[in-house]
């Protein structure tokens, strides 16, 4: 236990007094204008048990208020959060982060030898400007492919969310819109997510967050390469607005000579193109699933080959049919040669001839003629046709054939 205020004592001098908090980017908020309340020695640490400075603060609008949960030696030692307690650099969870980088955890239990690692500790930190982490995560070497394929590069402003109203939850909360807490329905009970312990988190052991981390590590797609070897383009996609092409070039020329790069701004991708086709496989296997460029995941995969494409641009590849669409329709008929035939309707011996085409002859005035003069080809001055033996003028458009809409023609009286 730690001792009282009042108490001068050697540990007395070992309570931590901070001004500012070590804190992840997601739990501070997206909030520039943050307030925090400091309380002096305000309460003791969940891990070491020593008092130390607490920093309460309200993330953003529509959030819950958070407060630091453990000192700023206990947080350096693991290089975490003081509030959420994942690691500061990937925000993943202690278990994940020491499962990658093989990293054990030597942290004594014991009340005496826990205030004696912790002394010595705080001797290191000292002589440090503390920036980088200390114990056996400062001396792990570079990050692993597990961790740069889980790693949360944005914050996750969600979890900042308030509490379930429990209220709400019995049918009783009376506030409505006003209330501060979530009228959602509670997650399931026998869940594992919904049991989590803060000492569990810290020391990495039985950690449902961890547990679900890693299975879906597990369960990740391998990219393989395609069995054409002379493809030895890579897609890279999302790029965003700011990398460019000399960014691509700074990381992939590690991995062998580059032959090419293009970007499609439009596309938001590029494609990186190799010599060699060693050189784009190790570039795919370092790369998939794990590339980060100025805090941007970016998405890799093979390219495909050109003249393939080509050759199916070009119907070089016979596609099967889509099943459902109707048969190839038959050939037209040949065209006549007997006349000059246009829609390639064959002319019967039984029509009457065609008859050449030219302007009808002008109106005649009404008084001269019968309603049936209307209809028939009769000229000025000549007598009227014999009835029964009138012929029609040639009709040359639809619209000029006085059948066509029912009419009757009117014979002249006799």
């Amino acid at each position: 236990m730690a001792m009282s205020k009042s108490t001068n004592t050697y540990n007395r001098q070992n309570w931590e007094d901070s001004d500012f908090p070590i804190l992840c980017e997601t739990c501070l908020g997206d909030n520039p204008y943050v307030r925090m309340t400091k309380d002096k020695y305000g309460s003791e640490c969940k891990i070491c048990m020593r008092p130390f400075t607490v920093f309460r603060w309200c993330p953003g609008a529509r959030m819950r208020f958070k407060k630091t949960e453990v000192c700023q030696t206990c947080a350096k030692l693991k290089n975490v959060c003081q509030t959420c307690l994942l690691d500061l650099e990937f925000g993943l969870p202690i278990q994940v982060r020491d499962n990658a980088l093989k990293v054990k955890d030597n942290l004594p239990r014991n009340e005496v030898n826990k205030e004696y690692y912790v002394q010595n500790l705080e001797s290191q930190i000292k002589n440090s400007d503390g920036t980088e982490p200390l114990g056996e995560v400062g001396k792990a070497q570079a990050p692993s492919d597990l961790l740069m394929k889980l790693a949360r590069t944005t914050p996750y402003y969600k979890r900042n969310r308030p509490h379930i109203c429990s209220f709400w939850v019995k049918g009783e909360c009376k506030r409505g819109e006003e209330c501060p807490y979530r009228h959602e329905k509670p997650s399931d009970p026998d869940d594992p997510l919904s049991d989590q312990n803060i000492r569990d988190r810290y020391y990495g052991t039985n950690d449902p967050v961890a547990d679900k981390l890693l299975r879906r590590a597990s369960a990740m797609p391998v990219l393989t390469p395609p069995e054409d070897k002379s493809i030895t383009t890579l897609y890279i996609g999302n790029l965003g607005e700011f990398i460019g092409e000399s960014d691509l070039r700074d990381y992939f020329y590690q991995f062998g000579e580059i032959r090419n790069i293009t970007i499609v701004p439009k596309q938001q991708c590029g494609f990186v193109q190799f010599t060699t086709r060693s050189s784009a496989e190790l570039a795919a296997e370092k790369s998939f699933n794990k590339l980060i460029i100025l805090g941007r995941r970016l998405t890799v995969r093979w390219g495909k080959s050109q003249a393939r494409q080509s050759s199916a641009a070009d119907g070089g590849v016979a596609l099967p049919p889509v099943p459902g669409l109707p048969g190839a329709l038959p050939p037209p008929p040949i065209p006549s040669t007997s006349g000059v035939n246009y829609f390639n309707i064959p002319i019967s011996s039984t029509l009457p001839p065609p008859i050449p085409f030219y302007m009808p002859p002008p109106p005649l005035p009404s008084s001269s003629y019968t309603a049936a003069s209307s209809s028939t080809s009769v000229l000025p001055g000549a007598e009227p046709p014999i009835p029964g033996t009138e012929r029609p003028l040639p009709v040359y458009y639809p619209s000029q054939d006085p059948t066509r809409m029912g009419a009757v023609q009117i014979k002249p009286a006799p």
